[in-house]
């Protein structure tokens, strides 16, 4: 690439916005991109002990007035006989006919995690790994582009994720995984252990940050001996993805070049049966053979390169 050239925009699609940590009450921010079918908000925090009740809402704009229409409003209510949950639609300035939820699974005083997850035609919540209640679209999802969360609750963080690109149709809710300030257990370089190696259906997740002048970024899984039977390598001077073979050799990975400087990433890899799937925040875009019995011995799994990190799961 010339030094005069220039890089294409990054897609919205692949766009992942950054978590916020202890925002202040009320909140309203941009969603990147607005929301799509197959996007999920992750909100972690804790309801306060003195709770009336709080609220986010799913906006369409941020305008003070006139008063933006709101296409989800979620509204957990503790101050009445009988605590409940309200979601309702805004538009024109004028509320619909609400939809109700008693046995509220929100308690004062206690920590949370709530998913919302974004279908083809409604809208999905669950409360700490629990389905609590589905809403049916009265606005076009496309039209939301604003969240806003308001009233009594203490929240820890916010998050804007994709969902398991691997499971094509499924309507299940992706694991929620609360998100966490860099801390030292994410300094990089990074090694985690995997006891018991890599087995069909388990996923490896990795999400943080391209620093500001990055040189490359590595991914290695590695067994007892220290053999390094899988490297995922991004190479930012030359701009390409590729596998690394044990004896160097470089398999380039066809696909659009992912990492940006100071964007937010996620890689998500899926073991399967032959070997393992990648995917690229929310994309999955290419596979690597590797037979069952070397999957079973790796035992570290180690991260290196110009990135933070915020989360290593697996």
């Amino acid at each position: 690439m010339s030094s005069g050239e220039k890089l294409d925009p990054l897609p919205d699609t692949f766009i992942l916005q950054p978590p916020v940590f202890h925002p202040v009450v009320p909140y309203v921010t941009t969603i990147f991109g607005g929301l799509r079918a197959g996007k999920m908000v992750m909100l972690q925090g804790v309801v306060p002990r003195n709770a009336h009740r709080f609220q986010v809402d799913f906006q369409c704009g941020c305008t003070l007035y006139p008063r933006p229409d709101i296409a989800i409003h979620f509204n957990p209510r503790f101050h009445t006989t009988k605590p409940h949950v309200i979601c309702n639609t805004l538009h024109h300035g004028h509320w619909q006919v609400e939809a109700r939820w008693p046995n509220v699974a929100l308690q004062r005083g206690d920590s949370f995690l709530i998913l919302f997850l974004f279908e083809n035609e409604q809208m999905k919540v669950s409360v700490n790994g629990q389905h609590f209640l589905h809403y049916r679209y009265r606005l076009p999802l496309s039209r939301v582009d604003t969240l806003g969360i308001f009233g009594d609750i203490l929240v820890k963080a916010v998050g804007f994720l994709n969902i398991n690109p691997f499971v094509e149709g499924g309507s299940e809710y992706p694991v929620g995984h609360p998100f966490l300030p860099k801390s030292p257990q994410l300094e990089v370089p990074c090694s985690r252990a995997l006891p018991r190696g890599l087995w069909p259906g388990q996923v490896i997740i990795v999400r943080g940050l391209v620093l500001p002048e990055p040189k490359d970024f590595t991914l290695s899984l590695r067994d007892k001996a220290a053999h390094v039977p899988v490297t995922l390598r991004a190479s930012f001077a030359d701009r390409t993805l590729a596998w690394i073979s044990p004896w160097g050799r470089k398999t380039l990975i066809s696909a659009p070049f992912l990492f940006y400087p100071q964007r937010f990433f996620e890689v998500l890899l899926l073991c399967q049966e032959g070997g393992l799937k990648l995917a690229l925040n929310g994309q999955g875009i290419g596979t690597t053979s590797l037979d069952q019995p070397t999957l079973e011995r790796l035992r570290e799994l180690r991260i290196s390169g110009s990135v933070q990190l915020y989360c290593v799961h697996h």
